[in-house]
């Protein structure tokens, strides 16, 4: 299969932004419930009523993503729910799979179709004059069958750490908010200071994390160091990292990495536990609502997306600090947990990459999608997964 020609996408999709709505944050306090509010980059809030009911793609309408293109600019979105005017909304249509666009737009260059220096955009009118190689709809049908076994292993993964993350962070608050013992940040955990530049390291392959977005995927990227431009701190898998910018939205990782030679952004504040068995004790410490409330109280910088936490103002944060057998019996509650999430994090990182790697021998005909057997490849691969 080889699709040559190109099809403007303004002729096979059903563009529905007219129903978006921009609703303030103060607005928004007095409207908290169920049904999720999209902007660019995935979900910003909950509401208590929605405007779209069934099975859209969202794509970012303005953003710096739209230039890094660190994270998806086109988002599935599902059921009830809301959007602001950030994101275009489309529609399925009978020209078009939405899953097989959602994954073509993830991997086009769009740069000719952006406008704006300071805020990139891209209006609706650039998004349906985008001219894009679009296969008959019985070929798209196929080949988003083929994707979408990817996307559902990969949602289920999310899910199940989702579920593991609540369930150590539950237990933990169980055990320990009522406790009076406190011992400052500083005295159980370092934080990393010194960055270096791999790209004085050129034959060495480094697993980088770039930053990641409000959906928190933090995707290793194996690149060499020449291709890396800035500095990075060097990190692996005993690490935590916490994201300096908008502090508000839980943004605190543990490293996937299966080596040393990891490396991510300047942009994290990089935690190390002096005593690395208690790992999984402080990782759930800083877990917690209690730690993001003192963030959001020693941040610099305006209110949004701007906000950045300083991390020599988390030394003095007062964590739990029960006696050494209390945090060896909740370490071995929760250090198998921890491993699991991070082995379906690596595996999740894998599928991406076939995923991505699938769609354009797809699209090109060098792999035949007639001749995918979708139970062997669920049976046999996907379930390797």
């Amino acid at each position: 299969m080889a699709c040559e020609q190109l099809t403007r996408l303004g002729d096979v999709i059903e563009l529905e932004d007219v129903k978006r709505e921009p609703i303030s944050s103060r607005d928004r306090k007095d409207r908290k419930g169920s049904y999720p509010y999209y902007g660019a980059q995935g979900i910003v809030d909950y509401l208590d009523d929605y405007t779209y009911e069934g099975d859209y793609l969202l794509v970012a309408e303005d953003g710096e993503n739209l230039r890094s293109r660190k994270n998806p600019i086109a988002n599935a979105a599902s059921g009830k729910f809301r959007v602001n005017n950030h994101a275009h909304v489309i529609a399925e249509s009978e020209k078009c799979n939405l899953v097989f666009l959602r994954h073509l737009l993830n991997m086009t260059d769009i740069s000719a179709y952006v406008t704006g220096s300071t805020q990139p955009k891209l209006s609706q009118s650039n998004l349906c004059a985008m001219k894009l190689p679009l296969p008959s709809m019985a070929e798209q049908n196929a080949i988003a069958n083929v994707l979408s076994l990817f996307d559902r292993k990969i949602e289920l993964n999310n899910q199940l750490n989702d579920y593991l993350f609540e369930l150590v962070s539950s237990v933990f608050a169980h055990r320990f908010s009522d406790n009076v013992n406190t011992t400052e940040l500083k005295n159980v955990l370092s934080i990393l200071t010194k960055a270096l530049k791999p790209q004085e390291h050129a034959d060495e392959i480094w697993e980088h994390y770039s930053i990641p977005a409000f959906d928190e995927k933090h995707r290793p990227i194996f690149e060499p160091a020449s291709g890396i431009k800035s500095n990075k701190y060097q990190i692996d898998s005993e690490c935590i990292l916490i994201s300096k910018l908008n502090p508000s939205t839980k943004r605190i990782w543990m490293p996937c990495c299966s080596s040393n030679n990891a490396v991510c952004s300047t942009e994290f504040i990089v935690y190390r536990p002096y005593l690395k068995e208690y790992k999984s004790f402080y990782y759930a410490a800083i877990d917690s609502p209690r730690f993001t409330d003192y963030l959001l109280e020693h941040v610099s910088g305006s209110t949004g997306s701007r906000q950045r936490a300083q991390p020599k103002d988390t030394l003095n944060y007062l964590m739990p600090n029960p006696d050494n057998e209390e945090i060896k019996d909740f370490c071995t509650f929760a250090d198998p947990i921890y491993r699991h999430i991070q082995i379906n994090e690596q595996q999740t990182a894998k599928l991406e990459l076939l995923r991505e790697t699938l769609l354009p021998k797809l699209m090109s005909g060098a792999i035949d999608v007639s001749k995918v057997d979708l139970t062997q490849l669920t049976n046999n691969h996907l379930a390797d997964y």
